[in-house]
């Protein structure tokens, strides 16, 4: 079938808007591929240094005939998810050596916990630790001793910082090499419902930790579909992970077989040989439409509406908002993971997974086929499933048919006619709505607004009955510059038990949620920010707001509004303590939200 007529406009426009930056970016990126192998620049000095501790590989090293493969790893064990990386390098450097040619660390990078940090100070960091990110692998990367690289990284803010420096070394391939979700826990929706119970006090703590760490409980990805899975679905529909290596559990032999043939395949593809595939080339304008496409059928994490743009600028390639929702109106919603459904990313990967969503993406006109990918030309690649057949890795058509319709469902049957976002905007300015999880009838309030300058003053403010009416609760001064634009998950148990109760609840933001934000109608990601002087500064207690997440609408219903000057608070408080000290320069560089909120681009 011929390409949708919407996705070949957005993408027509994106090309356009991007020319003059991408241009700029792909001829940077022309000159230093061919500068050639990249060792061959170092002096004899130089290279000693960098080949001392390689001990069985020096040889290679110093003859230069075989390619260097660089390892940018965020292993630690505080996240769960990187847990598996820690014994990666060895993998990767076995699979090197049996083709001839050598790996090597060039370099760690931070890797932090938002479900650690939530409502905590440190959560202030996350969103800047992207940037720190990438800044960490350029460092590593900027050793030039590598002829390609591969990156380990799932998580929230990991995967984008990672792409952002895979992006700026394009001129080498990039392989991104997953470790997978951890196997199933309790059923997400009864996790929830836990916190409900405590947030309204039926349960003590103790009854509160038993369940989470029945769902958090071992190496491997936190199932539910929130921003790491997320993270994993765009590597792989963008052409950057093996095709089906996303949700394979760790330790399993295909998980270390798909670990192996990554490293491989990231030497096969580097300037030495005749199919060089540097990732300048793989991360086109029509790559980034892909991920959006992916984005909207999987009703994915809010948060890539931040990191996208931002992994896009250093491709040379500019998005914006409207881009994203105009492609949610011609997706369809194909899966239902939590928080959109009863099922996680375990389930839905079994259900027939990427492959088949893909596959039926492709048969209908609703992807760019003819894009470069590390596993070849052409996106039909992704529809094949990584297999071990005697001993061998193997990659075998996919499933036709989904193999569970109240999990996955093919395009002629989804569960949405549209993807799973929308853009708001209007006198309150511009956010972002996911959809997908919010029932049809709760997706319009108009109601009286009740401000908060901090999300955990909300709960008090429940504890004391004060919710009483339909509300909208505004917390703002939680942008990128005012305090590092934190999750706000601390609101999601109190907003859906007024909701529970009968009342028509939103939120509106300048802050931001997740994958993981739930049932309530969240208005997020308002720019201008408040700390900007933006309108959603000027609302007061009582101002009547219409949220329509139907006609993508975000309105101030009050005749004096304009008028009014923006309120100013008192922000120190959020530059000391838990190292936010050290992140000034970023609150104060910030960029908006609608831009990506970075400082480094």
């Amino acid at each position: 079938m011929s390409l949708n007529a919407q996705i070949k406009a957005v993408t027509d426009r994106i090309i356009e808007r991007s020319r003059p930056t991408r241009d700029t970016y792909l001829e940077r990126m022309g000159i230093a591929a061919n500068a050639g192998p990249v060792r061959a620049h170092l002096s004899c000095g130089n290279q000693a240094h960098a080949y001392a501790a390689m001990g069985q590989d020096k040889d290679a090293l110093v003859a230069e005939r075989a390619a260097n493969l660089g390892i940018i790893t965020a292993y630690n064990d505080m996240l769960s998810a990187h847990k598996p990386y820690e014994h990666y390098p060895d993998i990767i450097r076995d699979a090197a050596r049996s083709v001839g040619a050598t790996a090597q660390v060039a370099g760690g990078v931070p890797a932090m916990c938002d479900g650690v940090t939530q409502g905590q100070p440190g959560m202030e960091l996350s969103l800047f630790s992207r940037d720190v990110i990438a800044l960490a692998a350029g460092v590593g990367l900027s050793h030039n001793c590598f002829d390609a690289a591969v990156f380990f990284g799932i998580c929230d803010k990991i995967v984008p910082g990672l792409v952002m420096a895979a992006a700026t070394y394009g001129h080498i391939p990039s392989v991104f090499v997953p470790a997978g979700p951890m196997t199933s826990g309790i059923p997400n929706d009864e996790k929830a419902k836990v916190r409900q119970q405590f947030a309204t006090g039926e349960i003590g703590r103790e009854e509160l930790m038993k369940a989470e760490m029945a769902s958090y409980h071992g190496s491997g990805t936190c199932t539910f579909y929130g921003t790491a899975n997320t993270n994993q679905m765009l590597m792989e529909i963008m052409g950057l992970h093996l095709p089906g290596a996303s949700f394979v559990n760790p330790g399993t032999d295909l998980r270390d077989a798909l670990t192996t043939a990554a490293a491989k395949r990231a030497l096969e593809i580097t300037n030495l040989g005749n199919d060089f595939r540097p990732t300048s080339q793989i991360l086109d304008e029509k790559a980034f439409v892909n991920g959006l496409v992916g984005l909207m059928a999987t009703g994915g994490s809010t948060n890539l509406v931040l990191h996208m743009p931002a992994m896009a600028r250093a491709a040379g390639i500019i998005l914006d908002l409207q881009d994203f929702s105009d492609i949610s109106e011609v997706i369809p919603l194909m899966a239902k993971v939590y928080p959109n459904g009863l099922a996680d990313v375990n389930h839905f990967h079994a259900a027939g997974g990427l492959g088949y969503m893909i596959g039926q993406l492709l048969e209908n006109g609703l992807l760019h086929e003819d894009v470069k990918t590390i596993a070849g030309d052409g996106l039909s690649l992704y529809t094949k499933d990584p297999k071990i057949k005697d001993g061998v890795l193997v990659f075998e058509d996919g499933s036709k048919e989904t193999l569970n319709d109240r999990i996955l469902r093919p395009v002629s049957d989804a569960f949405q006619k549209t993807g799973g976002l929308k853009e708001l905007k209007g006198n309150l300015g511009r956010g972002v709505m996911k959809v997908s999880a919010v029932a049809p009838e709760r997706r319009i309030v108009e109601a009286k607004v009740r401000i908060f300058h901090d999300q955990r003053d909300v709960k008090p403010a429940f504890n004391n009955g004060e919710f009483t009416e339909d509300t909208v609760v505004v917390v703002r001064f939680q942008g990128p510059r005012a305090n590092g634009m934190p999750e706000l998950h601390s609101l999601t148990p109190t907003l859906s038990i007024l909701q529970d109760r009968g009342l028509k609840v939103a939120l509106v933001t300048d802050g931001r949620m997740s994958g993981a934000s739930g049932k309530v109608p969240a208005c997020i990601h308002v720019s201008p920010e408040a700390a900007n002087g933006g309108p959603i500064a000027k609302l007061r207690d009582g101002d009547l707001v219409r949220v329509d997440a139907v006609a993508g609408t975000l309105e101030v219903l009050e005749a004096d509004f304009d008028t009014r000057e923006a309120v100013q608070i008192d922000l120190s408080a959020n530059s000391v303590g838990m190292g936010r000290e050290l992140f000034e320069v970023f609150r104060q560089n910030a960029g908006n939200a609608t831009e990506g909120a970075a400082t480094i681009l």
